[in-house]
């Protein structure tokens, strides 16, 4: 049985910016609302679902925040349900406005969020609340200490110097200078990001994603609907999501999970999603990626997990320009997570650019002629991954 047909019918998104004093929360979220109604010309009326992509309370700084956004996204009296896998929290709630829809539960639905990161304190102190305290305390963890962990497997399996992950930061700092949405948008070179402050060895701090603040939203529609309005759309037609242990220790070379140098957990999301959508060959089929990579040496990992080469590939490949725009396949043509990070919509966004994408309307940074994308999410401790096909 073949899988029922969703599109993708609007997509709003803010400029993110370090800073939003001048709106609150459920203005931000609002902002983005507006401009993925205006695009289909939808009232709430028309909307009867509602998923609220939401990052960990304790960031915004309410108790169950999902009620502050009730009136933001018009969901009195709809179906609400809130999504929270950390940093895959967008891409995790496109899927579930994307089952409620093909599942026959609705046939208009959004998904909508937003996120002051750098307004709510210290967000790492928040986010190194998610380690085991016990077993795993002596390393100690963190959301960049465990990715700086990465990069070190990764350096000793496949050759990846500190100038390797540099060149990441160049190529997404260029794409983003393109992208009017994106947080970070000033160009950077090699030098630069090597002399920039040490965070976590070899992680410096241009290596390192920003706290943007902004908001993100998606109208998903039904064939159907789509058809009767006769309404513009793009097709989710590839959807895959994938857990892996939650201790660390656990990732070094033994069964399901093979190495935290690489993410299998996420090439195993891939392969679901290639494998509803048909993809035989992402190499030759997949034309733009849009890949959850926080920091610079998560790209290449992420690039390997998609099948856009082989392990240990994507660094050469990478220096050759085969993943800047005007290559073979760009990678974060947005500037990706690496230049905009608002955590609760970060993944939507890397769908939404999927989508921008094959439906041609990424400006600046659109790739030619692209008319199959992908997108990823990751969250938690490098434990939550979600995957996406999109295509015109």
């Amino acid at each position: 049985m073949s899988n029922p047909r969703v599109g993708i019918i609007g997509i709003g998104q803010s400029a993110f910016k370090p800073r939003r004093d001048d709106a609150s929360y459920p203005d931000l979220v609002r902002e983005a609302v507006v401009q993925a109604l205006q695009g289909p010309a939808l009232e709430f009326d028309d909307i009867d679902a509602i998923v609220y992509s939401l990052s960990p309370d304790a960031m915004i700084g309410i108790g169950n925040a999902e009620r502050l956004g009730v009136d933001a996204v018009g969901a009195r009296n709809k179906r609400f349900l809130r999504i929270n896998t950390g940093g895959a929290t967008g891409i995790s709630s496109v899927a579930a406005a994307y089952y409620h829809i093909a599942s026959g539960a609705s046939q208009v639905v959004m998904t909508a969020g937003a996120d002051k990161v750098g307004e709510c304190g210290d967000s790492q102190t928040v986010l190194n609340k998610i380690w085991d305290p016990i077993y795993e305390r002596p390393l100690p963890l963190g959301t960049i200490t465990m990715l700086a962990m990465s990069a070190i497997r990764y350096a000793e399996k496949y050759g990846m110097s500190q100038e390797d992950m540099a060149e990441v930061v160049v190529k997404n700092r260029h794409h983003a200078s393109l992208n009017p949405n994106a947080h970070l948008r000033k160009p950077t070179t090699v030098e630069e990001v090597m002399a920039s402050r040490l965070i976590s060895w070899p992680i410096k701090l241009l290596d390192c994603c920003p706290q943007s603040s902004g908001g993100g939203a998606m109208v998903l529609a039904s064939e159907k609907y789509i058809k009767d309005r006769k309404l513009d759309a793009v097709w989710i037609t590839g959807v895959g999501h994938c857990s892996e242990s939650y201790y660390i220790g656990d990732r070094m070379g033994r069964g399901f999970s093979a190495d935290h140098a690489d993410a299998f957990a996420l090439k195993h999301a891939f392969d679901r999603a290639y494998r509803m959508a048909g993809i035989t060959d992402p190499q030759k089929q997949v034309h733009a990626a849009e890949l959850y990579a926080p920091f610079s040496n998560t790209e290449f990992h992420a690039i390997e997990a998609a099948g856009l080469a082989g392990l240990g590939e994507s660094v050469a490949q990478l220096r050759q320009g085969r993943f800047t725009l005007g290559g073979e396949i760009p990678v974060n043509p947005s500037g990706g997570t690496l230049c905009t990070n608002a955590i609760a919509v970060t993944a939507m966004i890397r769908v939404a650019e999927a989508a921008l994408q094959v439906w041609g309307r990424a400006g600046t940074h659109q790739v030619k002629g692209a008319r199959v994308a992908i997108a990823s999410g990751n969250g938690g401790d490098h434990q939550f991954f979600g995957t996406m096909v999109v295509e015109a």
